[in-house]
């Protein structure tokens, strides 16, 4: 089976140039021209890899990034920008990213590139682990595939965007997500109603977990700043 790599890059000459390239080396190759759709398009399907320019409509590459790295920890991330100074790329490098390449760039350099963090991603084998089923103490089991989550033995229903929150906390335990960066992941979107949004959400995933914001064993409210997951994981 072909790896499927994602370009996002809103340059339509230079990501012809690097798909046509990338798909006579063997793989496959998947083009989006935001930063939001980039982000559609990584949480439809599965990667092997993402370049990623900085300079993007809609979202840019930075935040790109990190919305990335949130969903998946290990997938390797190239940054491919005009820019070049070393603040840029060591922003880049902080957001979770690999890999910084500055244009004009060479095509070889490029697949030499891919192919050392493919050859990488590939021996620390994560992917299952990753993208597999969830487990934690006090009996909570999230599994992404089938987008279902049952609590003491019970399949719970829940709504698309509810799930989408708990898997993004569950995925990345203690850290503090603000209502601001959940609704933008989650919703794709920024809007003054935002935060309320995020709250009313949060309340129902609350009590269909049977959490408390009192005692919390899943999700917890840091004040002044939004939330975190705080399960204890099961390995």
């Amino acid at each position: 089976m072909k790896e499927k790599l994602l370009i996002v890059e809103d340059d339509e000459a230079i990501a012809n140039i690097l798909k046509e390239h990338l798909e006579k080396e063997g793989y496959e190759v998947n083009w989006s021209s935001t930063g939001k759709e980039g982000l559609e398009d990584f949480k439809k399907y599965k990667f092997a890899l993402a370049m990623v320019d900085i300079m993007l409509p809609e979202m840019d590459g930075f935040t790109l990034c990190k919305n990335i790295r949130w969903i998946n920890e290990d997938i390797p991330i190239m940054i491919l920008s005009a820019k070049q100074t070393d603040m840029d790329k060591v922003k880049g490098l902080k957001l979770g990213a690999d890999d910084y390449i500055t244009k004009p760039f060479s095509l070889t350099e490029v697949s030499a590139r891919v192919e050392a963090h493919l050859r990488r991603y590939r021996k620390m084998d994560k992917t299952l682990i990753s993208n597999g089923t969830l487990k934690f103490k006090k009996d909570l089991i999230i599994i992404p595939e089938e987008k279902k989550v049952t609590i003491n033995g019970q399949e719970t229903q829940m709504t698309l965007k509810e799930f989408e929150l708990l898997q993004l906390m569950a995925q990345n335990p203690n850290k503090v997500f603000s209502k601001e960066e959940l609704y933008h992941h989650v919703w794709d979107s920024i809007d003054l109603d935002g935060n309320n949004t995020v709250t009313v959400h949060i309340k129902e995933l609350r009590e269909k977990i049977g959490d408390s914001s009192k005692n919390p064993i899943f999700i917890q409210t840091v004040w002044g700043t939004g939330y975190k997951f705080i399960g204890e994981k099961i390995y």
